[in-house]
């Protein structure tokens, strides 16, 4: 007879991501849109050096990518940056707080992203009489429809918009090299012109807090830990891969735009890339570089979607946010319920607009999140018992990588606006009011089982 009262089988994500998925999902995480406009505001503040900035910023960001490559080999499980931090200081407020800080930054930049395709779709004739906000949540829906749909689905998604993602990239390295040489690349704006300084390595540094963030999505990687067949060979594998291949093609695609156009044309220019096209090659369709676009920003979305509702999954497990947060459905074997809240929060993010300023402020706390990483693995390292990963950086490695992200905070907050950090309080204040909400949270401080 069968036993009526046996505990139904608990469903978990499916393991279904290789070696070459997981090296282009890391490549669709890393190469996001922001270097299709990131090129020209760095520009606006470091002249035609910005390349020197993307190879500054490329340094730093190795560092903390280093370290997450360490960890996603150690402690392959969603949750990724929060289950790190509550490993290595089993502080269950700080464990949220990075958690919450991570799905924030995902956030807004879906948001943001979501206007991005509205405006950009708005352009072409069949869809002008359509309202801007109207397109952007139709494009939300779409990639929530493809999150729930399957993690195979998102990633063969991943993998075409990162091709043509990569392709735009290397069309203006081929078809703006010839201009290489036609500009001055030491030249820098004067204090007259805007600059925050006079000293170029300053002028530097301050541009590679900026463009930073062109190199960044490890935290996208290690949230899919569970997901992939040999997570520990293919996360750091995947991880370090494609920032050698992200670097080549970025600091590339700034010597090309500064080559092509003169940085402070580029600087002006709402779309610089495009304008660079329109420059090197007149004879490609306007209407090219928006559809790259259009991709690029759905590659950036999909991928961060994915990562949120991981990340959310975990925590719940893990007892640290509402438990139907845990659900996996039968059928699709994805997260559902975390995926339908993340569309009701990205929804009221898109309805709101104004998601620019929340984006600069999940740059600060993103760098908050980092700077913990960095600080957790020190800490895992001198732990005894605790298990290594395929890869071992020196300890100097994470040490250093703490250091940078302490120091591009600084710089961003001494040289921005205060409506970012403020909007940063803010949001760590919700946060702080979720876990007082939480019961029992305070006083859930148990290990998290082994991944």
């Amino acid at each position: 007879m069968t036993d009526q009262t046996a505990t139904p089988p608990k469903q978990e994500l499916v393991r279904a991501i290789g070696p070459m998925q997981m090296t282009l999902y890391a490549a669709g995480s890393m190469m996001g849109a922001g270097i299709y406009g990131l090129v020209g505001k760095a520009a606006g503040q470091v002249g035609a050096m910005v390349w020197a900035s993307f190879l500054v910023a490329l340094v730093a960001a190795l560092l903390t990518g280093l370290s997450y490559a360490c960890l996603a080999s150690r402690y392959p499980r969603a949750g990724g940056a929060a289950y790190v931090a509550h490993r290595a200081f089993d502080r269950g407020l700080l464990t949220h707080l990075v958690g919450m800080a991570t799905a924030c930054s995902g956030l807004t930049s879906i948001a943001a992203g979501a206007w991005v395709i509205g405006e950009n779709l708005g352009s072409f004739a069949p869809l002008a009489a359509v309202p801007p906000v109207v397109i952007a949540l139709a494009y939300a829906l779409l990639m929530a429809g493809i999150v729930f749909r399957g993690i195979r689905e998102s990633i063969w998604a991943n993998l075409v918009c990162t091709v043509i993602e990569a392709g735009g990239l290397l069309l203006v390295i081929v078809v703006g090299a010839r201009f290489w040489g036609a500009q001055d690349l030491l030249a820098v704006p004067s204090p007259s012109e805007g600059a925050a300084t006079g000293l170029v390595p300053l002028l530097i540094v301050q541009g590679a807090a900026l463009t930073f963030f062109a190199f960044v999505g490890f935290e996208d990687s290690i949230n899919v830990g569970e997901e992939v067949k040999n997570p520990r060979r293919d996360l750091p594998l995947g991880i370090l891969t494609v920032m050698g291949i992200t670097a080549l093609l970025y600091i590339g695609v700034a010597v090309t735009a500064v080559s092509v156009v003169p940085w402070r044309e580029l600087a002006e220019a709402k779309a610089p890339l495009a304008h660079v096209m329109t420059t090197a090659a007149p004879w490609l369709p306007g209407w090219t570089f928006v559809v790259i676009t259009v991709f690029a920003v759905a590659n950036s979305a999909l991928v961060n979607y994915v990562t949120a509702s991981r990340l959310l999954y975990g925590m719940a497990r893990d007892g640290r946010l509402p438990a139907p947060l845990s659900k996996v459905h039968a059928g699709r074997r994805t997260p559902h319920v975390a995926i339908l809240v993340l569309l009701a929060v990205i929804a009221v993010l898109v309805l709101s607009g104004g998601v620019a300023q929340l984006g600069e402020a999940t740059t600060l706390l993103l760098l908050a999140v980092f700077t913990v990483v960095n600080l957790a693995l020190l800490v895992l390292r001198r732990r005894p018992g605790e298990k290594k990963g395929a890869f071992e950086p020196p300890a100097f490695v994470p040490a250093l990588g703490a250091l940078v992200c302490l120091g591009l905070i600084v710089v961003r907050v001494s040289t921005g606006a205060l409506a970012a950090p403020l909007t940063a309080g803010v949001l760590l204040l919700a946060a702080l009011a979720l876990y007082a909400l939480m019961p029992g949270t305070a006083a859930n401080e148990a290990r998290s089982p082994e991944p």
